[in-house]
């Protein structure tokens, strides 16, 4: 489990630093609300981006953006709904994109695919 949780980590700070090297600005990181929890809540150009960030060592369990299932979705839509209301954001454009994380421990590589504005 805490092997689980460090790769997990390591991909939330790859997807925050490619984000920072293509303008985003970073306005929180793991946001939770009763419903749920967003990774990372940027914001690009006029463009509130709630993004989930799936990591993955190997391919076992299928591609990381398959983990974000309608589930989870509904939960992610919900705490967005919850963070916009609370930081009076309700007329701003919004976006949910998934950013997936492919780390090798061995050669201590990494691919990132980020997928934008993915169904909700």
């Amino acid at each position: 489990m805490y092997f689980n949780r460090e790769i997990g980590k390591r991909g939330e700070n790859l997807a925050t630093q490619y984000l920072l090297q293509n303008h985003y600005k970073i306005l929180k990181r793991n946001f939770y609300a009763r419903k749920g929890e967003i990774d990372i809540i940027a914001k690009e150009k006029k463009e509130i981006v709630f993004i989930e960030v799936k990591t993955r060592s190997n391919l076992l369990y299928g591609n990381p953006a398959d983990a974000v299932d309608n589930n989870k979705k509904r939960h992610i839509y919900q705490t967005a709904q919850y963070y916009t209301y609370i930081n009076k954001l309700e007329n701003k454009p919004i976006r949910f994109d998934v950013i997936e994380v492919y780390i090798n421990m061995r050669k201590k590589t990494y691919y990132l695919n980020h997928l934008k504005n993915i169904e909700y």
